[in-house]
């Protein structure tokens, strides 16, 4: 599918700081504080928290048993076993440890695409953008995406950082614990620019250097790549061993192309602008943007990873509400089978 994303009128990319506030309204703020995110896989942390390590010790869960080794601690000796089997058995625990979170936001040209109102969008007084901008961009959206995400991680005293991407990594944010470090994300958003093709390949090796421990990975991004290198990418997260999170932000125009007056059609990463009659190619597009979508989704889940469509036209708190739930619920149901 052609990474066009929409008319010639698309906003241009930002270049002030925006209030935080414009992204996380309070109201969503107070919701978020809710929410719960949690890592499918084992995490390797750097101090004590909720999610399951793969290294043992002395904790809340229960793990297992092992044969008792001269120098161990006796204290932890199972005396119920010895007294079944007459065999000294050491208790072993699951040690908890915390969450890093990687947020890795797409800054590419297509990202630029936004048909709804800022004032709309933000739940602001203001009718638009400090840039001047008068629509709500995909990346406005991922943005608040990322600052909500950042919020519910940092409100469970786990660390939150940023990757902003396009062609290679623009820009970063150190994983950090602090309970406002959501603003240093929506700072460094606020000032990136938004263009360039997308190479999620280069961009997955160079994340890849620079994660030295299993994180869960949140890639917000509107998936306008081809789906091979997007497989490619996530499978160099799951080889590893990395837990990841696909949040594809698409806006309702490119969904439903209800366009209807002749008109240029710009490309947003490089491709021709050209001028065409949007209700003869209707069926045609949204059968090609359909099957492209479902490609992505199912080479997300082949991984076991979660996918979710975030459209710029519904509020943020019930979708990643929603989401958050849904991932919990299917947790809680592989955890009651064992797996």
């Amino acid at each position: 599918m052609s990474q066009q994303s929409g008319p010639s009128n698309a906003p241009s990319p930002s270049s002030d700081r925006f209030d935080p506030h414009l992204y996380l309204h309070p109201q969503t703020l107070a919701r978020l504080s809710t929410m719960e995110l949690r890592s499918k896989m084992i995490v390797e942390g750097v101090r004590s928290g909720q999610h399951r390590s793969p290294y043992t010790g002395v904790s809340v869960e229960f793990a297992h048993h092992r044969p008792y080794v001269a120098g161990d601690d006796i204290r932890h000796l199972d005396w119920k076993v010895y007294a079944r089997s007459d065999k000294l058995q050491v208790k072993q625990y699951q040690q908890e440890t915390n969450l890093d979170l990687v947020i890795m936001v797409d800054s590419s040209g297509s990202m630029k695409f936004g048909s709804r109102l800022f004032s709309d969008a933000s739940g602001s007084s203001t009718n638009q953008a400090p840039d001047g901008r008068v629509n709500w961009s995909k990346y406005d959206h991922a943005t608040a995406t990322a600052a909500a995400l950042a919020h519910i991680t940092l409100n469970q005293a786990d660390r939150a950082g940023l990757i902003i991407f396009a062609d290679e990594i623009r820009a970063m944010v150190a994983r950090s614990g602090r309970s406002s470090g959501w603003k240093p994300i929506v700072d460094a958003l606020a000032t990136n620019p938004v263009d360039n093709e997308t190479n999620i390949v280069r961009v997955m090796d160079q994340t890849m250097g620079k994660l030295n421990n299993r994180c869960m990975i949140a890639l917000i991004s509107d998936c306008f790549v081809d789906p091979a290198d997007l497989k490619s990418a996530l499978a160099k997260c799951k080889h590893h061993g990395h837990d990841v999170i696909v949040l594809q932000v698409l806006d309702r125009a490119e969904r439903t192309f209800e366009f209807e007056d002749r008109a240029a059609f710009e490309g947003l990463e490089f491709e021709p602008t050209i001028r065409i009659d949007p209700r003869a190619l209707r069926d045609d597009y949204l059968a090609a943007f359909n099957e492209h979508n479902e490609q992505i989704e199912h080479d997300i889940r082949s991984f076991g990873f979660d996918h979710a469509v975030v459209s710029t036209h519904h509020w943020l708190g019930p979708t990643l509400a929603a989401f958050v739930a849904r991932r919990s619920a299917m947790m809680s149901k592989r955890i009651g089978a064992g797996q």
